[in-house]
């Protein structure tokens, strides 16, 4: 049975993925703001959706459904503005603008397949490690190589905002790519505990700086249009890379020697983002943001639809020239970036509250109790669940928006949570029992992949301003690497001291919270430029427009 801080570092995979990026709000204070009162803000942000609403003289864009390229070429806000919405082909046919921005976003994207590697790597072979490492039998010690990961990856979330603003997300890929290739290599090599502790502890502090830069270069690379589908290659990467891990760890179960292959093995894709990330571009937002103008209007048009071309470069102009200073940590106290922040901390406080950690540990007894003793071969039934629900996710992000999503998502959470308390709690058939505890398992992860864990990572680069947008996802990922420990650590002890039902069915109410709380407080971004939803929600900024 694996040991609850193991959990942790399993948890953070479906997390994290995070996510599309997005719009940058125009939060910059203006120079006459003052520090808000922080307990104001619940008043604030009941008032905050009303705001795209508002949005100067045009009507958003996601008033109406995003639809295919009709061939009269429209653009505008109604076919979605600054981000190259019209993207497509332009027949009325299949739609495929979205191939010219693919390949960049997908190099990207493989260190989410990196992350969600390391994460199983250690899911079978870890038994094997501490035999040959000379720490087998202490529970303690196996948690703590599994889950010094997450404590390196939150010291990367700290440090991600001074490497993307200095260096673009482009270059900090590569450069962050070093700690993740020496990490893999020194755990690959560990002849100790310390040995092994250090190689986690650096590809922890790469993965905590990846999880960050990987939804904001696709947020700000991506045509508006295609911004929610493309987002979602953060979820399914990690997915493919926790389905590799496990894959690749079976010859463990016969060679206690195998998890050094399979450490090495996670060397290669680090080289391989190194390479490819020189051939892809630039984010245009950082090259304006750093007066390179010339530079970001070739990526635009090399990656957007040509019609959109002046119009999102005014727009990428004017959101510059409103940034005229370095941000720091203490604007996340000034409004109205602390909305964006109280709301991005809140998103991932809930969503590891709602059991994500809990039900991962759990589901490899869920599954031994209807006869699958592998654990290997249950957590790659989670792991395709978990993928195709990220497919699900990649489809109807940019349809049915991010809003409708999240919600729906953690009902089908709670849901599932409650199917499985009722079979625990209350005198049923045996087999029907474990039937409704694995169909609630199940539903769990999949609803958990259409939205709690994509959209979390997108929403919050997309309600955050360029000026402080990397800042309020550090800040973000922080609070959900804390809380991804705290959980994991404490989980057992609820559920010894509690039982299963009482801790599942908290999980649900948990589920139901945020549900209501994404209602209430999560503004639809689908379809609006990063631009506009800056512009739109930044009172100084539209002021001027009106």
């Amino acid at each position: 049975m694996p040991h609850p801080l193991a959990t942790a570092a399993a948890a953070a995979t479906l997390l994290v993925v995070p996510s599309s990026p997005a719009p940058r709000l125009q939060l910059r204070p203006s120079r006459r703001a003052r520090p808000a009162a922080l307990l104001s803000l619940p008043h604030r942000l009941e008032l905050w959706p009303q705001r795209l609403a508002a949005v100067g003289s045009t009507p958003p864009p996601s008033s109406a459904p995003l639809a295919p390229n009709s061939s009269s070429g429209a653009t505008g806000l109604d076919a979605g503005s600054g981000g190259g919405d019209d993207g497509g082909d332009g027949g009325g046919g299949a739609d495929f603008g979205w191939l010219r921005v693919f390949p960049h976003v997908l190099t990207a994207s493989m260190s989410n397949f990196l992350f969600g590697y390391h994460i199983g790597v250690m899911n079978g072979p870890i038994e094997d490690i501490a035999r040959e490492l000379g720490f087998q039998g202490n529970p303690f010690l196996q948690g703590l190589v599994v889950s010094i990961f997450i404590v390196g990856a939150f010291f990367g979330s700290l440090s991600s905002s001074a490497l993307v603003d200095k260096f673009g997300c482009k270059k900090t890929l590569q450069i962050d790519s070093i700690p993740l290739i020496i990490g893999a290599l020194l755990s690959a090599q560990a002849d100790s505990l310390d040995e092994m502790l250090l190689g986690r502890f650096l590809v922890g502090i790469g993965i905590g700086v990846n999880t960050v830069l990987v939804p904001l270069y696709i947020s700000e690379v991506a045509p508006t249009k295609y911004r929610g589908f493309l987002g979602t290659l953060c979820q399914i990467g990690t997915c493919l890379g926790i389905i590799a891990a496990l894959s690749l760890g079976i010859p463990s179960e016969s060679d206690p020697h195998w998890w050094r292959t399979m450490l090495y093995a996670a060397c290669i894709p680090g080289f391989l983002i190194v390479v490819g990330m020189q051939f892809a571009v630039d984010s245009p937002r950082w090259l304006a943001k750093v007066g390179r103008f010339d530079d970001a209007r070739k990526v635009v048009e090399s990656l957007w639809e040509p019609s959109e071309v002046d119009k999102s470069m005014e727009e990428i102009k004017a959101v510059v020239a409103n940034d005229d200073s370095q941000s720091s940590w203490s604007d996340l106290l000034v409004e109205p970036h602390n909305r964006v922040a109280l709301i991005g901390g809140s998103l991932f406080f809930l969503q590891q509250f709602a059991g994500i950690n809990g039900v991962l540990y759990f589901s490899s007894l869920t599954f031994r109790d209807v006869g699958i003793t592998s654990g290997a071969l249950a957590s790659l039934y989670v792991g395709i669940t978990n993928f195709g629900g990220a497919l699900v996710a990649s489809n109807l992000m940019d349809k049915q928006g991010r809003k409708k999503l999240l919600i729906g998502s953690y009902l089908g959470m709670a849901f599932a949570m409650f199917l499985i308390v009722y079979g625990i709690s209350f005198p049923l058939d045996e087999g029907v029992a474990h039937s409704m505890s694995i169909t609630g398992t199940l539903l769990y992860i999949f609803s958990f992949a259409i939205g709690a864990g994509p959209v979390t990572g997108l929403i919050i680069p997309e309600l955050s301003s360029a000026r402080t947008r990397s800042k309020v996802m550090g800040f973000s990922f922080t609070v959900h690497w804390i809380c991804n420990f705290l959980v994991g650590l404490y989980f057992l002890e609820l559920v010894n001291k509690f039982g299963v039902g009482a801790v599942y069915a908290g999980f649900g109410g948990v589920s139901l919270l945020t549900a209501l709380f994404a209602y209430n407080f999560i503004v639809e971004t689908k379809g609006r430029s990063l631009e506009e939803i800056e512009m739109s929600l930044s009172p100084g900024t539209r002021g001027e427009r009106e």
